[in-house]
């Protein structure tokens, strides 16, 4: 009898360290592969921050801001000595000036021509007059001095005021000429002062433009981070003085093997542990996943002609956005190491280019 309860104790025992056994083995199973879940570590934060640069050269007089400050859109955050650009915007305001009164010169010449055609098309007619009278008069003394009424020098005199008067005719007619091709003239040289009044404006607008650069405001809300300006410092065209992070929009850049993406697909859920946090989940979704692998964006190429070729596993970069209102999301930095762990749908339509996938 003892010896029948002790074999049965025995096997139960064996079973139940079966039972036990299997039950470790699934959980350990369950803990190593989750079926519903793709995890991967090889994931950080990213943000597409701001290098600010100076878009004219000069000295640097004023840093209004501080290495890792919250700064806003519009706000001051650096002044470049203005003196030599307004110095440029006041000469360019001269320059405008003098050719707004070179243009209404011109106009009030122009303006003025019309009367002086008039004036002497009225002085040819006088001259019409004169010349009738003058031709009249030398004809009555031509014919007094054939009848022998008239002396010579009188017949003389009438002749020479003939020839005086049609030279005068032709001098006014020739002046007429003048006046109404010069109105071209004007014209012509007003374009040209309208031209250089608009080089003129054009240069003041730069100048306005190019003083309105020492002041450098924010573009976007942000942190500043690799601040390297200091006051006295001359700065050229472009080159960067800070940079502004803005934390709010960051997101993370997670890279899953490509046997991971089978049933990844946008808007699915993800939860991200950040390594600087621990304990801490942040919520966020799948926004889109990248057109190629991250070796394909390589310097180098990996192609490899040969013939000993060994696979290696490939990495897609997936985009992850952090879903809004978390307050967790305000501590991250660019940059940090996170988990990702997404939750996937193995009944989403994997069908692509007419093809079944199983």
């Amino acid at each position: 009898m003892s010896t029948t309860s002790s074999s049965r104790l025995k096997t139960l025992g064996f079973i139940a360290c079966v039972v036990i056994v299997g039950l470790v083995v699934w959980a350990c199973v369950a803990l190593l592969f989750d079926p519903h879940n793709e995890t991967t570590n090889d994931a950080y934060v990213v943000a597409d921050f701001t290098l600010v640069a100076p878009r004219i050269p000069g000295q640097l007089s004023e840093v209004l801001v501080e290495d890792n400050q919250q700064v806003k859109t519009g706000q001051l955050l650096v002044r470049i000595d203005d003196r030599d650009f307004r110095a440029a915007l006041a000469s360019a305001q001269a320059d405008v000036e003098a050719g707004k009164a070179s243009v209404s010169n011109y106009d009030a010449e122009i303006a003025q021509q019309p009367s002086l055609v008039d004036q002497a098309r009225a002085t040819l007619k006088s001259d019409e007059a004169a010349v009738e009278f003058a031709r009249q008069n030398a004809a009555r003394y031509q014919n007094l001095s054939v009848a022998g009424a008239g002396t010579t020098q009188e017949q003389q005199h009438a002749s020479s005021e003939l020839a005086e008067q049609l030279a005068q005719q032709a001098h006014d007619r020739a002046a007429l000429l003048a006046i109404e091709q010069n109105l071209e003239i004007l014209r012509t040289e007003r374009a040209k002062a309208a031209g250089a009044l608009s080089h003129a404006q054009a240069e003041l607008q730069q100048a306005t433009l190019n003083l309105s650069y020492t002041e450098i405001h924010a573009p976007i809300d942000g942190k500043v981070g690799r601040r390297s300006v200091r006051v006295g410092a001359y700065v050229t065209v472009g080159e960067p003085l800070l940079a502004i992070v803005p934390l709010s929009e960051a997101y993370v850049v997670a890279n899953f093997q490509e046997n991971q993406l089978t049933h990844m697909r946008p808007g699915q859920s993800v939860r991200i542990k950040v390594d600087t946090f621990p304990g801490v989940v942040i919520q966020g979704h799948v926004d889109s996943l990248a057109p190629a692998t991250g070796l394909s964006f390589a310097p180098i190429a990996p192609d490899n002609a040969t013939g000993n070729f060994t696979k290696i596993v490939q990495r897609v970069p997936v985009k992850i956005t952090i879903n809004p209102g978390q307050q967790a999301a305000s501590l991250l930095s660019v940059g940090l190491s996170v988990e990702a762990k997404v939750a996937i749908d193995r009944h989403a339509d994997t069908r692509v280019a007419g093809a079944d996938v199983p």
